[in-house]
């Protein structure tokens, strides 16, 4: 079947949708729930309905399309928030073009035997309380205590959040129930990273997204005066860190090649000139694509910042924040995808996601598969996301093509 997506089509509603949280640093900030956000369902959900398909939001806000045909359903989509100060295509890419997608298949009446659902997930970026809050609603594996009782990453607690919205902790929790027969699960996403276009391959066929390990640490030692304690008898917090940070990056490279190790922030206290810092907060996530190499960090890891701790007079805490565990793509859908690419004449590469997905988390209930397209620079979660057109309108091609052949059989 030679139908093709309107390329100029996608990247108007891309370009409109991304207006939508322009800030003034030149990005998008568009946090789950926040009023930016809720402007821009309001603008999804009449996209939707526009393109002649059946609306409907579940009890997590996760945001729907529903081609209807019979209840067995091949999904596909992405999420529409983004992280503060970020890009207008990662997320949104996938979300726009599985419903370009959806409205070429209404335009051209293709027959199908299963029903074509367009998918749109809260808070997949983790604003709220924890990453994937609306995939993991919609499979029904949420921590009550955490949506009852949480924060989220800005202070507040998220029943705060919750009051200037119509969800609520308990239909958050009930989401799952409306979920429908679903048999496959695609996702077109930027690749967040160079490899494409390093390699000068317009679509990137994901056979494998890597599980990533959360946590909120601290090394606690003793303040002191800075000018009046000696070095030998200081029993400094910052140093105990500054020591994990390189030794630990130092042992991942080495030992779980093909891993990585981030601490992304850092707070000392009392923090102060003349202080001797008697505390150090930090996060810390590692990131694995092989299950066995994320037990393997965790282990190394955390018994390297008992040995500093022990050295270094200081103790060492820590608590787990989020575990998501690596994901094999189902091969099913790797070799369909790599089928189309090549009846379509386009190049393509199979390659592992260092960054996690909804399609991750909808691996728990059926085949999931992803599409990458190529990220200029490899820029993303910043003003200077961009992307290839072309190899978008490539990967939006593929998707359709998929959901086309996936959709037809029985």
């Amino acid at each position: 079947m030679g139908i093709r997506i309107d390329g100029q089509r996608l990247r108007r509603d891309l370009e409109e949708l991304g207006r939508i949280g322009r800030d003034e640093r030149g990005g998008v900030s568009r946090p789950s729930f926040s009023p930016a956000d809720l402007e821009a369902r309001a603008w999804l959900r009449s996209k939707i309905e526009g393109a002649g398909l059946c609306y409907r939001q579940d009890g997590a806000g996760n945001q729907f399309g529903r081609l209807e045909c019979v209840p067995r359903t091949v999904m596909a989509g992405s999420h529409i928030d983004t992280v503060p100060n970020g890009g207008m295509f990662d997320g949104a890419a996938g979300v726009l073009a599985a419903l370009e997608a959806a409205r070429r298949i209404v335009e051209e009446k293709v027959p199908l035997r299963k029903a074509i659902e367009v998918a749109s997930f809260t808070d997949e970026e983790g604003n709220l309380v924890g990453d994937f809050l609306g995939s993991r609603a919609f499979l029904g594996l949420l921590d009550e205590k955490e949506v009852r009782g949480g924060r989220t990453s800005f202070g507040l607690p998220f029943a705060e959040v919750l009051e200037a919205t119509e969800f609520t902790a308990d239909t958050i929790l009930a989401a799952h129930r409306s979920r429908p027969d679903l048999e496959a699960y695609l996702e077109l996403h930027i690749e967040q990273g160079p490899v494409l276009e390093e390699e000068g391959v317009p679509i990137g066929v994901v056979e494998r997204i890597a599980g990533k390990h959360y946590r909120q640490c601290a090394f606690i030692g003793e303040p002191g005066h800075a000018g009046t304690t000696p070095l030998e008898l200081r029993r400094d917090a910052f140093l105990g860190l500054a020591d994990f940070a390189l030794r630990a990056t130092q042992l991942v490279a080495t030992r779980h090649y093909g891993s990585v190790i981030t601490v992304g922030k850092a707070a000392l206290h009392p923090g102060s000139f003349s202080v001797i810092p008697g505390r150090a907060d930090f996060t810390l996530e590692f990131r694995s694509a092989s299950p066995e190499a994320l037990a393997a960090i965790e282990k190394d890891v955390f018994g390297l910042a008992e040995d500093i701790a022990s050295t270094r007079g200081l103790r060492f805490v820590s608590k787990v924040v989020d575990r998501t565990a690596p994901v094999a793509v189902a091969p099913r859908l790797v070799g369909l995808l790599e089928e189309e690419c090549r009846s379509l004449g386009y190049g393509s590469m199979r390659m592992a996601s260092g960054a996690g997905h909804d399609a991750q988390v909808l691996a728990g209930a059926c085949e999931a598969g992803m599409i990458f397209v190529p990220s200029p620079d490899g820029v993303s979660h910043s003003p200077g996301e961009r992307v290839d057109w072309d190899a978008l309108e490539k990967g939006a091609n593929l998707l359709l093509r998929a959901l086309i052949r996936m959709g037809s059989n029985l």
